[in-house]
């Protein structure tokens, strides 16, 4: 098995404040993504800001695979990072990075690196980081949306 390392971009009219919400909240992410379900796993009763090192459950639509991501880097509005911690996939690490635009919005940049990977799945990795990108900054335009 090789590794494999993706990049996709999509650029958004929200400024990065708002994209960079939106990848915090972990409650947000199955209205814009495939996923059925993420969660932060925070002790009970704990309400606090997201941290380097907090864990959060990723859960499938069909809800058969799950992995768990450990947050390994916070930059307010600038950057996103996490791994895998544990799951049945193969391990991989992945960043957003969150720059502004020329002409206003921000430029989101979404990188993942897969340790161990087929040949067979490299093209649905790539798809679906192009996906989740979109739909990111998708997203983050409808948050704006509201508010305005």
């Amino acid at each position: 098995m090789s590794s494999l390392a993706v990049t996709a971009t999509s650029r958004s009219s929200a400024p990065a404040a708002v994209v960079y919400t939106a990848l915090l909240d972990a409650e947000s992410w199955p209205s814009w993504t495939s996923y059925h379900e993420v969660e932060m796993e925070l002790p009970a009763e704990v309400e606090r800001p997201v941290r380097v090192g907090d864990l959060r459950t990723v859960r499938s639509r069909l809800r058969r695979v799950s992995c768990q991501e450990r947050i390994v880097e916070l930059v307010p509005d600038q950057r996103f990072g996490y791994e895998q911690a544990a799951g049945p996939l193969a391990s991989h690490q992945g960043s957003v990075i969150l720059t502004r635009a020329p002409h206003g919005g921000t430029e989101i940049t979404w990188s993942a690196t897969y340790r161990h990977t087929l040949p067979l799945l490299d093209t649905l990795r790539k798809r679906r980081l192009q996906i989740l990108v979109h739909d990111l900054a998708s997203y983050a335009n409808s948050m704006v949306n509201r508010h305005s």
